[in-house]
């Protein structure tokens, strides 16, 4: 099953080249994102990449900085708060 995740992910790559693509709200693209965990970690901890990239990478995010710390942070819309460093530079734009 591994192997089928990581065929549908290559077809996808092959299909729909990277500038016809949605834009990622991540630093990394989400199918290179799951690809690389797949192939590290395996098909389950690709499943669970691939629905959390699916349900955050889709609506709004909203970006703030943290009191705390100082950092630019982020809360996607599962609430799961990242740092600035993993998200598209294009959001700070």
């Amino acid at each position: 099953m591994k192997h089928l995740l990581l065929l549908i992910i290559k077809c996808y790559w092959k299909i729909f080249p990277e500038e016809k693509r949605r834009k990622c709200i991540f630093k990394q693209s989400c199918s290179k994102h799951v690809f690389q965990i797949t192939t590290q970690d395996g098909l389950f901890k690709g499943l669970k990449a691939l629905l959390f990239r699916y349900k955050n990478c889709r609506g709004n995010v909203m970006i703030f900085t943290n009191p705390d710390n100082g950092k630019m942070q982020a809360i996607l819309n599962s609430h799961a708060i990242v740092d600035s460093d993993e998200l598209s530079e294009r959001l700070f734009q």
